[in-house]
């Protein structure tokens, strides 16, 4: 019967010491093992790994990739403008070794390297940089914060600028340089516009003093679509080329030919017989005073209503 419980005993004893000397490493982990604070140079991977009670200790380091926001930094850019920049860095550990023995916390150093490299970047940077060019600036950042990591067995996948603050009085002064340079795009679009129109109307013009009967029905298309508004008065041009008709016509048949010769007893500047009378009956007298009739009507016209 002693013997019995001694055997049970010694079970127990030694299910316990296995228990106490197993660990388990996960897929994404590898295990440092410690005997008495050296560090062997053996690295455990994946699966069961037995230690020895009390002498051994073993220390899981996470080889995941790990995501580390950078908290917003207040920095002044090269043009002296005040923003506030955050950002976020991917980091994994490749040497397990070098990251457990070589930094005491590798989290916390890589924070305080990304934090510094980035008020650097923006004392190195301009506004529009930071604005516009981000990628760049990622790459610029990735190298300062990677070379230091690397002795820590430490390797950077890639760091984001995550947001950029600008101050109130900044946003509206971006915003009304946005408004001008839209504003430019559009006097000149309308400017191209109006050359591009002058160009076809200086064509038109040339067509037209080709063919005066286009000139004419092109007259006759704008008394129709200024007559169509309906306007209680319509004003018509008078057409040039009729005034040319009318100077160049012959005199009438009753009248005598004005003499073109002048006679040899005639003074400088005395009249030919029969001008003045060929002036009086000209056309264009008689339509001066069908012009200034006409006139007189409108003006009675207008004192009546």
């Amino acid at each position: 019967m002693a013997i019995i419980e001694a055997l049970i005993v010694a079970a127990g004893l030694g299910a316990a010491g296995v228990a106490s000397s197993a660990r388990i490493v996960k897929q994404y982990e590898r295990g440092l093992v410690f005997r008495f604070g050296r560090l062997l140079n053996e690295v455990r991977g994946p699966g069961l790994a037995v230690i020895t009670p009390a002498i051994d200790r073993l220390r899981r380091v996470n080889m995941q990739i790990v995501t580390l926001p950078v908290p917003a930094q207040d920095g002044i850019t090269r043009d002296n403008v005040t923003v506030k920049v955050d950002a976020v860095v991917y980091f994994n550990v490749v040497d397990p070794v070098r990251a457990i023995v070589n930094v005491q916390d590798y989290r916390f150093a890589v924070l305080q390297v990304a934090q510094t490299s980035l008020r650097s970047i923006i004392g190195k940077s301009d506004l529009d940089d930071l604005l516009g060019n981000r990628e760049r600036l990622n790459q610029g950042l990735e190298l300062m914060i990677d070379s230091p990591a690397l002795g820590w067995g430490i390797h950077i996948d890639r760091v984001e600028i995550k947001d950029v603050s600008l101050p109130e009085s900044m946003k509206r002064s971006i915003a009304r340089q946005a408004e001008a340079e839209r504003e430019r795009r559009a006097r000149i679009i309308t400017a191209d516009g109006e050359l591009q129109a002058s160009n076809k109307l200086a064509q038109a013009a040339a067509v037209m003093s080709d063919t005066p009967t286009a000139l004419q029905l092109r007259l006759l298309e704008t008394v129709v679509e200024v007559a169509a508004e309906k306007n209680s008065t319509l004003v018509l041009p008078f057409p040039v080329e009729l005034l040319r008709f009318l100077e160049s016509s012959p005199p009438e048949r009753g009248g005598a030919p004005a003499d073109t010769k002048a006679r040899p007893d005639a003074s400088p500047g005395a009249p030919i017989p029969g001008e003045s009378a060929a002036i009086e009956q000209s056309p264009l007298r008689d339509l001066e005073a069908a012009r200034q009739s006409g006139k007189q009507r409108v003006n009675a016209e207008q004192s009546s209503s």
